[in-house]
């Protein structure tokens, strides 16, 4: 019995060494395996930092190249001021070009540069000596065309260095009718503001009134009416710009009419005179 339980014992005993021995076994293998990971990291920190240093010291420098412009021509130079490129016109300026050079329609960058409303360019131009009152073929000065083109800011710029916001074109019409034709109506408004003629008339003897009712420019007509525009005024045809709209509510309401009748007889509808002529 004796035996037995000493035998017992041994074997747990060694049992348990045993189990000692797998978990020392576990734990140097932990403790290796974690050496490793740290040796690892520290490995590819080390890479890291080198691969770092070697980029900041081998990669070649970035550099933004400034094109440099030697030498403008005539068309370029008319060009850039139609696209607003403002270094290629100060570079032409700058080497003496003329600011006043035209092509064969005598317009100026500075008309051009108006119509598209660039106003730095129109700026520098006029800066540098561009005539202000300068006409083209049709007798427009830069003010027309910025009225036409829509630009505020171009409006104002050429204003601002004495435009003459009166100046006739070969059809007799000033920047305000321009304005009103287009249907800028904030220009209309700042050349009123301005104290722009109201009733100047065309060579059809038209005023801006006449042109905004023509047009079916109600805020312009508004803006100009409440401005102090002469409702009686008769253009070279004895009209008004009042009888304008009587004719003109006359015409739609004839047409509407005609329409109608045609619809019941089943035919297609005729063109009036007025109508025929447009």
């Amino acid at each position: 019995m004796e035996n037995a339980v000493e035998w017992a014992a041994d074997v747990m005993d060694r049992n348990t060494e045993v189990e000692k021995k797998v978990q020392m076994d576990e734990r140097v293998r932990r403790i290796s395996l974690d050496m490793c990971c740290e040796i690892m990291d520290l490995n590819d920190e080390e890479n890291i930092i080198k691969l770092c240093k070697r980029k900041t010291t081998h990669s070649p420098e970035l550099s933004v190249e400034i094109p440099v412009i030697d030498h403008v021509d005539t068309t370029e130079f008319m060009n850039a001021a139609t696209q607003g490129k403002l270094n290629v016109v100060d570079k032409y300026l700058a080497d003496g070009g003329n600011p006043n050079v035209h092509d064969e329609l005598k317009r100026t960058a500075l008309h051009r540069a108006a119509l598209e409303g660039h106003t730095t360019v129109v700026q520098s131009l006029l800066e540098k000596g561009a005539d202000i009152n300068f006409k083209d073929q049709l007798e427009s000065s830069a003010i027309h065309w910025a009225c036409r083109g829509g630009s505020l800011d171009v409006v104002k710029v050429l204003e601002n260095h004495g435009a003459d916001l009166n100046v006739r074109d070969k059809l007799c019409s000033t920047p305000l009718h321009v304005a009103t034709r287009t249907g800028h109506s904030t220009i209309v408004e700042y050349l009123l503001s301005c104290g722009a003629k109201i009733n100047s008339r065309d060579r059809e003897g038209d005023t801006p009134l006449h042109d905004a009712v023509r047009l079916n420019r109600y805020k312009i007509a508004k803006l100009l009416t409440f401005a102090g525009a002469d409702t009686k005024i008769t253009n070279h045809n004895g009209m008004t710009a009042v009888q304008q709209v009587k004719e003109w509510q006359n015409d739609i309401m004839e047409t509407l009419q005609r329409q109608d009748k045609t619809k019941d007889e089943g035919q297609a509808p005729t063109e009036t005179p007025q109508e025929r002529s447009e």
